[in-house]
């Protein structure tokens, strides 16, 4: 493993923790030149589904877009960065066992809803609110009372 920061091949692994679902290790690391502290996580790389879009189009998966829009929802939240990593790795795992070569992004969004009504509240609402388009502010109110 490359430190980030100077680019030195050889790093010490100081601490090894695997997340609650197991799919993931995270590695706390030191470069043994530089000193300096980084963290890495190694997890299984399988063949994720194509996506759906909602105009019939087709696109691969894309963990970075995944993660940009949930990040944006929970913008100003206090949610930690390993519980959204958690969260992804939930919906990866859900969308892996539907055992379909593709998912239709409608229900990929449902996924992402559903952690995010987990993780916090305000961030759910915020993504609902975008996802679902409301055209009418009395829907956008009942939502917002269901959770």
């Amino acid at each position: 493993m490359h430190c980030p920061f100077c680019k030195h091949d050889q790093t010490q692994v100081i601490d090894s923790r695997t997340s609650e679902d197991g799919t993931t290790i995270r590695r706390r690391r030191r470069c043994l030149k530089c000193e300096k502290r980084f963290t890495t996580y190694e997890r299984v790389e399988l063949s994720m589904p194509s996506i759906i879009k909602r105009g019939g189009g087709r696109c691969e998966y894309d963990q970075k877009k995944l993660r940009s829009s949930m990040m944006l929802a929970l913008r100003k939240r206090p949610v930690s960065r390993e519980r959204v990593d958690e969260a992804i790795n939930r919906i990866e795992q859900k969308m892996l066992a539907l055992g379909e070569r593709e998912v239709r992004s409608d229900r990929l969004g449902e996924l992402v809803m559903e952690e995010l009504r987990g993780l916090d509240k305000v961030a759910y609402v915020r993504f609902a609110s975008v996802y679902r388009n409301f055209e009418d502010v009395q829907k956008f109110a009942d939502m917002a009372r269901e959770v």
